[in-house]
């Protein structure tokens, strides 16, 4: 049996975690063993447990814990179930995009990049990408499209923000990723990869050049929204890509962006790769 806990005031302590702490103190960097994420809706909160996720809480309307949460909470022993009707549950930011159930769930280490580069042949590295919704956004390309790995620099967005789950729809749970070090090329050089920075230069290449398709590894590198890559880690890449376009338009939203890239860079190299 769920252990179930009834909610009908708003201001219940019960709901901090969910309506009244920030993203920076669910992190919580004072103490990151206690670090704590927001994952929304059944098929997140299931792509969250199959990868591990340990559940801190739940919160849902009462009539969903026999119906849609029936089988994670089966899963899930006796973390505590907090039930509220929908009048208390409307208050929360954004509730009609969670399917009425939510769950806080405790983070994990970040693995080391060689871990999470360990037979990778196609990497996403995002520098500076600061909008959860773009992050969200490239997770998802990265895990339909053939990416094996995201690697971020420290200014990037969290991945674990609600938003970025969300938007990502629970592929930030799919696919591997951890945060860089201050100086990456060299150590994404170290570990055999060739790094191609996305980006519009005289020298670029189009995205669907031969010698990309047969690098053995390689790392697909996007800059922040407006500003694209710094000059340095374009100088510090092996090569530049381009996205050949028309109608005078000279690039896409990074999101976008990404998911251009990483087909013809991941998916259809892979593909041909099988064929071959």
């Amino acid at each position: 049996m769920p252990n179930l806990f009834p909610i009908t005031d708003f201001a219940d302590p019960a709901l901090d975690v969910y309506a009244r702490l920030t993203e920076n103190q669910l992190v919580n960097r004072e103490d990151l063993s206690q670090g704590l994420f927001i994952a929304e809706s059944p098929k997140v909160i299931e792509r969250a447990l199959n990868a591990g996720c340990v559940p801190v809480s739940f919160l849902m309307e009462p009539r969903h814990v026999e119906t849609q949460a029936r089988n994670i909470l089966a899963r899930c022993g006796e973390v505590p179930v907090y039930t509220a009707p929908l009048d208390v549950l409307k208050q929360l930011t954004g509730f009609p995009l969670t399917r009425g159930m939510l769950c806080a769930m405790r983070r994990r280490p970040l693995p080391a990049i060689g871990t999470v580069c360990a037979g990778a042949k196609r990497v996403a590295v995002l520098e500076d990408v600061m909008n959860p919704t773009n992050v969200g956004a490239i997770f998802r390309s990265a895990a339909a499209l053939g990416i094996d790995a995201v690697l971020l620099t420290q200014a990037c967005s969290d991945p674990l923000y609600r938003r970025a789950i969300r938007v990502s729809m629970g592929t930030v749970f799919q696919v591997p990723w951890t945060y860089l070090p201050e100086i990456w090329p060299q150590t994404l050089r170290a570990l055999g990869f060739t790094t191609a920075a996305m980006a519009l230069c005289d020298a670029s290449l189009p995205i669907y050049a031969p010698q990309l398709k047969r690098a053995d590894r390689l790392a697909v590198v996007l800059g922040t929204e407006g500003d694209g890559l710094a000059e340095s880690t374009i100088a510090a890449c092996d090569c530049t890509v381009r996205i050949p376009m028309t109608h005078g338009v000279d690039s896409l939203n990074v999101a976008a962006a990404s998911a251009v890239a990483f087909y013809q860079l991941a998916l259809l190299a892979g593909l041909s790769e099988m064929e071959d």
